[in-house]
């Protein structure tokens, strides 16, 4: 299954890379909730965040909790709100959203950011990882 996960895992979609290893990768969101609101996505294509093998599974919280821990430190927020919906990417993935109020959790009002902000952010985060 192709998706644009898979494009940016493969390098061919560039993308605001917080961190990665061999198995998981965690970028900004290009049209986020939220400063800060970022992805977290296995390397392998499945569809369903519960088809997931048990392993992969865990693994791609324990590697989202890595990034929300990181994310914290970096923009100011009560929380780190986590969302897994999926309905846009047919790609498992997790929503790592800085939230102040519940309305940056609707997906209905989004920021604009523009590529100078999203490269500085995105190194922020990575120095507190």
């Amino acid at each position: 299954m192709s998706s644009i996960f898979i494009n940016i895992i493969n390098g061919e979609i560039p993308c605001y890379k917080i961190a990665e290893d061999e198995s998981f990768l965690a970028f900004l969101d290009v049209n986020p909730n939220a400063v800060g609101h970022t992805l977290c996505i296995a390397k392998v294509a499945i569809d369903k965040i519960f088809d997931m093998p048990d392993d992969l599974y865990l693994g791609l919280m324990a590697f989202s909790k890595k990034v929300a821990i990181a994310l914290e430190k970096t923009v100011p927020c009560k929380r780190i709100g986590m969302a897994v919906i999926g309905l846009e990417v047919p790609h498992a993935h997790v929503h790592l959203i800085p939230l102040n109020e519940m309305d940056e959790m609707r997906f209905q009002n989004k920021i604009k950011l523009d590529p100078e902000a999203f490269l500085a952010l995105a190194s922020a985060i990575q120095a507190n990882l």
